[in-house]
């Protein structure tokens, strides 16, 4: 089952991403969904992230 969630976009990315996707042969739908997927695999590889540093008080 898909999750179905409101996405708003610029015109001018969602133009981009609309030359993007006929240029690949997807749906632009579907050109967002691959660069997704593509985006967490990369981050997955990259393993979890260290903790941020606690920040600094002004002395």
């Amino acid at each position: 089952m898909t999750k179905k969630f409101l996405l708003r976009l610029s015109p001018a990315l969602y133009d981009d991403l609309q030359r993007w996707a006929e240029a690949e042969l997807r749906s632009v739908n579907g050109q967002i969904e691959y660069l997704l997927r593509e985006a967490v695999e990369r981050r997955k590889r990259r393993g979890p992230e260290p903790p941020p540093e606690p920040a600094s008080e002004p002395e």
